[in-house]
């Protein structure tokens, strides 16, 4: 008796101050670093503060970024995601008003009243009703906020899923196009080395021809020549592959990417700020997307409770009702009523309580989830920032490796010509030479490709408006001075 009581107590309270059931949401506490690793001190400045177009100066990329936002079907379809999370949130939000509906019926028959049996001692008569209902439902324990707060968590989600696509897109766009740079000078090496290899196959060749020279160094030159040749049409097939990925990330059908800049045209910044990493919680869109999802699955926990307790609901219907029909334009069988129910769950074989209980697992699966996604952001932030001191360092000694053979294919070849060394010494410098170059291309290719890293990591743009990722306005021209008369 004692916790009747107290439950009607409760329960009155609630009725009077408009309960709101279910845990509050807070964020998920995450320990973020003071300073990132690899990261020399902490500063406030970062590279996310720039826009792409500052961080990406190439024009012709920025062309191709600029028709990817516009055409990308991804990117298309996370907008219409979002379109669909914000009618969601429509209809959650439709549950604080009442719903209004009609209804009309008409019959005739023998011994009948719309539709159903009804004695009438044989007489053919006719039944006309007309009427309008509504019904609307006390949010007393909060059950429709905790739905709207549900869908508002969601929209919000699919909000930061399309400014993550944004970002990745533009940062797929600019990774393709460095790739397609890097190619267009494996493929310049490729063919320098042919050349290098056509010269030695022909000093063989005509030191054969004079009797100085074995076959066995010319077949050497042949094959040196011939491998290195094959590699031109497999770089070109790489160059057309890549530019239809490219065409793929732009919306469009497959074919050349016209572009005059080169690789090594591409300036890199002298110094990256990376910023603070708690910085991150605010800016990576799959991090706020994460701390959303708990967000949700909080309000979820407010409508499993809610189901608890009983709904509180009103209805109304106002019409006529008519038979014979000839009642109806009378005006004397006019009907109306007033109702409120109270209707809740008394034995549900704890299936509620197991809805409760799943949605509390569901909260605690995405609060790991959003520590995981803060964790991976402070770990790639500090990958790229690593992995860009280490890779200034390899380039330096693999551009002192690249000139010492290059010395060493001069050498060689001087030597052989003055009959101081034999075929195998020249061929084998220039066989070093040539993975020599290969490796600086694709260490200059990596020191492009960790800053594209590094902005995405750090959640660049993230102060762009959707109308700012489409790039800078045009710049228009000055005035002209106007003339004196």
């Amino acid at each position: 008796m004692r916790n009747m009581v107290r439950a009607i107590v409760a329960g009155s309270v609630c009725l009077l101050s408009g309960c709101l059931v279910g845990p509050r949401y807070q964020r998920p506490v995450v320990t973020a670093p003071a300073v990132s690793r690899g990261q020399a001190a902490a500063e406030a400045a970062s590279l996310a503060d720039l826009p792409w177009w500052e961080v990406f100066q190439d024009e012709t990329l920025r062309g191709l970024v600029k028709t990817a936002l516009v055409n990308n079907n991804d990117l298309r379809i996370a907008v219409k995601r979002v379109e669909q999370a914000r009618q969601l949130t429509v209809q959650a939000h439709a549950g604080y008003m009442p719903n209004v509906g009609y209804e009309v019926g008409i019959s005739q028959g023998k011994n009948e009243s719309l539709g159903n049996p009804a004695p009438s001692n044989g007489v053919r008569r006719g039944t006309f009703a007309v009427g309008l209902a509504a019904s609307w439902e006390a949010d007393v324990w909060g059950r429709i906020r905790r739905l709207n707060e549900y869908a508002l968590a969601n929209y919000l989600a699919s909000e930061q899923g399309r400014r993550g696509v944004l970002l990745s897109l533009v940062s797929s766009v600019a990774q393709a196009y460095f790739e397609l740079l890097e190619l267009d000078l494996r493929l310049e090496i490729a063919r320098r080395n042919v050349q290098a290899f056509e010269g030695s196959r022909r000093i063989f060749q005509e030191r054969l021809e004079g009797g100085t020279a074995s076959r066995l160094e010319t077949a050497r030159a042949e094959g040196a020549l011939a491998t290195t040749a094959a590699t031109i049409p497999e770089l070109e097939r790489r160059i057309a592959i890549q530019e239809n990925e490219i065409h793929l990330l732009l919306g469009s059908a497959p074919g050349p990417i016209p572009h005059q800049g080169t690789l090594l045209e591409q300036t890199i910044p002298p110094h990256v700020p990376a910023g603070l990493p708690s910085e991150l919680l605010e800016r990576r869109p799959d991090v706020l997307r994460a701390e959303l999802a708990v967000r949700a699955a909080n309000a979820q926990i407010g409508i499993a409770m809610a189901a608890f307790f009983p709904k509180i609901g009103l209805t109304t219907l106002l019409g006529r009702v008519s038979s014979p029909l000839d009642d109806f334009t009378a005006g004397r069988m006019n009907v109306w009523s007033v109702a409120a129910s109270l209707a809740g769950p008394i034995w549900e074989g704890r299936g509620l309580r197991a809805q409760k209980r799943q949605a509390v697992a569901a909260w605690e699966q995405a609060r790991i989830e959003y520590e995981q996604a803060a964790l991976a952001a402070f770990r790639d932030v500090s990958n790229a920032l690593i992995t860009r001191e280490k890779l200034e360092t390899v380039r330096d000694r693999q551009m002192e490796a690249v000139k010492a053979f290059q010395t060493a294919v001069e050498v060689s070849q001087q030597r052989y010509m003055a009959g101081k060394s034999g075929y195998f010494e020249v061929l084998e410098a220039q066989q070093q030479l040539v993975p020599a170059e290969n490796a600086l291309a694709q260490t200059e290719l990596d020191r492009r490709l960790v800053i594209v890293q590094l902005y995405q990591a750090l959640g660049g743009g993230w102060h762009l408006s959707d109308a700012d990722w489409g790039g800078p306005p045009p710049v228009s021209p000055p005035p002209a001075p106007k003339r004196n008369p």
